[in-house]
């Protein structure tokens, strides 16, 4: 019985050791989605409530403000937009109702299409290939996955 036990013990131990031998080689392939969605986002402000002194002073915070607002919009698209909200109520009567929007990421690789004036409000076009952000993203990251493995 023991002389058993041993000849399982060394020959486990020797498929322990011959594991060890074998060495390999990982090939990956590049992961592309099929096609690639175009997001388009606008962004307004209204020339005459922004603070200036003059109207050209106006019209670039308004340029400024319109271009920041079509990228939340964008954001928006990308990354979704959390909601807080809470009311108090009192005696069966709404007291206070609280309703706070957040939203929060990165926006690369997008164009201004169009920025204009309509009236007295300034309008700003935005578009996101997201072909571009795709290219940018594998340029930084190189997401990949197995293609074959070798042994030998």
């Amino acid at each position: 019985m023991r002389s058993v036990i041993a000849i399982c013990i060394f020959a486990s131990l020797g498929l322990v050791g011959c594991s060890s031998i074998f060495d390999k080689h990982v090939e990956y392939k590049y992961i592309e989605p099929d096609n690639y969605p175009v997001l388009k986002a606008v962004g307004y402000a209204p020339i005459s409530a922004q603070p200036g002194e003059n109207q050209s002073q106006r019209s670039l915070m308004a340029i400024k403000a319109s271009k920041l607002e079509a990228y939340r919009e964008l954001a928006e698209q990308v990354y979704g937009q959390k909601i807080t909200a809470g009311t108090t109520v009192q005696g069966s009567i709404a007291q206070n109702d609280q309703l706070h929007s957040q939203v929060q990421g990165i926006i690369k690789g997008a164009q201004v299409i169009k920025s204009y004036a309509v009236g007295d409000t300034y309008a700003t076009e935005l578009q996101l290939d997201m072909k571009r952000v795709h290219d940018l993203y594998i340029g930084e990251i190189k997401p990949r996955e197995v293609k074959k493995v070798t042994y030998y």
